[in-house]
């Protein structure tokens, strides 16, 4: 180990020094993906920067200053402000089962003066900011104890619940996977994994006959059959697959799509710009994005393993395999794997909250990096 590091984890960094420190591979890594995003944004447009590429492309520089200005504030900060965080963002899901916004069947925004907000997209990031403050407390043995495990469970479930109402299933599937997996990584013992699982899916019958809306349930009949209704329900993922299958192995060219060009392809520009991808560049394009995804989430992992705190290193997992859970249910669902539930792809789809949560979530993570060196003590006495 350098003597560089050992220092800083013994006073106070400059901005200029944390700035140094920043993982700016990282970075460049980011900001790759998210031009696949602007060029595909371009192309579904007809080869138009309007309506998509452009204002994405300025989200996103504003999301690339968030996560600088994050990076830079010290990790016992955000960790003083997870449980107002979690707070701020529960508050805003219950406010939006009151008066949010209707679009598509689903209530899932509100409105803050001129910006349309998605509370469940916050969330995501503020539960695994107030799970990685609660756990990191928290010895092996004692996670696994009823009392102080019911704590964490209930964070879990109430905004899961609050989601799925909204309704949005695709959300409410990463909050619990988020929750679960950071519980797991704490270390929480297989004598209450194995009978959870078990009762998770001993209540599907039950979740089918009185959770699921009706459009879940066709969702769910149409991803087992698409051609049972191919012109109906079934048109998503048939259109979705059809793109994806024309493509090949090399694809047929930028902006030469014509699932896209012709508006065959549903929701081209949010949920369904992976199938654009495929349809465009084909096999070939499809691997080198999800290398360039793997990369992404191989230097989450690395910094998180590198981190001297619990807390760090189970915000930067937490991070880190939210931004996986991301990929892996959207490249499931385009594909024809899972049942459609509306998860945009990260940096790639089009939308407002979704990219500036995203890079909160990285800021967050780069933190953990700038600040590796912080040793955190267990007890409370230890938050600023």
């Amino acid at each position: 180990m350098s003597s560089r590091p050992y220092a800083a984890a013994r006073r106070t960094l400059s901005v200029g020094e944390k700035l140094l420190e920043i993982n700016w591979g990282l970075v460049v890594l980011i900001t790759m993906v998210a031009c696949v995003g602007f060029a595909m944004q371009y192309s579904v447009a007809g080869g138009r920067f309007q309506p998509w590429a452009a204002p994405q492309m300025e989200r996103f520089v504003v999301g690339l200053a968030i996560l600088v200005a994050i990076a830079l504030v010290d990790i016992r900060i955000w960790m003083s402000l997870a449980y107002p965080a979690y707070g701020a963002a529960l508050l805003l899901l219950v406010a939006t089962t009151v008066v949010g916004h209707l679009g598509n069947g689903a209530q899932r925004w509100i409105a803050l003066g001129p910006l349309q907000l998605q509370p469940s997209e916050l969330m995501k990031i503020s539960l695994v900011l107030a799970l990685a403050r609660y756990l990191h407390g928290l010895s092996v043995e004692d996670v696994s104890k009823p009392l102080r495990l019911a704590i964490p469970l209930g964070m879990i479930v109430v905004p899961t619940v609050l989601v799925l109402m909204e309704p949005n299933l695709g959300t409410a599937t990463i909050l619990m996977a988020d929750g679960c997996s950071l519980l797991f990584l704490a270390g929480l013992s297989w004598w209450w994994i194995a009978p959870v699982v078990t009762g998770v899916v001993a209540a599907v019958p039950i979740a089918w006959q009185f959770l699921l809306h009706d459009y879940q349930k066709r969702r769910v009949l149409t991803f087992l059959n698409p051609a049972n209704d191919a012109l109906g329900a079934g048109w998503n993922i048939s259109q979705a697959e059809i793109a994806m299958g024309s493509g090949g192995f090399g694809g047929k060219g930028f902006v030469q799509g014509t699932q896209s060009q012709l508006n065959f392809l549903p929701e081209k520009e949010t949920d369904f710009i992976l199938t654009a991808l495929g349809e465009e560049f084909g096999f070939v394009g499809c691997i080198a994005l999800m290398l360039l995804f793997a990369t992404v989430i191989f230097y989450g992992i690395r910094i998180a393993m590198a981190s001297r705190s619990q807390f760090g290193r189970l915000l930067a997992m937490g991070i880190t395999l939210n931004f996986f859970f991301y990929i892996m249910i959207n490249a499931a669902m385009v594909m024809g794997m899972i049942p459609v539930v509306g998860i945009p792809m990260p940096l790639i789809s089009y939308g407002g909250t979704a990219m500036l949560t995203v890079m909160f979530g990285f800021g967050l993570l780069m933190s953990v990096h700038v600040h590796r060196q912080v040793e955190i003590p267990r007890s409370s006495g230890g938050i600023i």
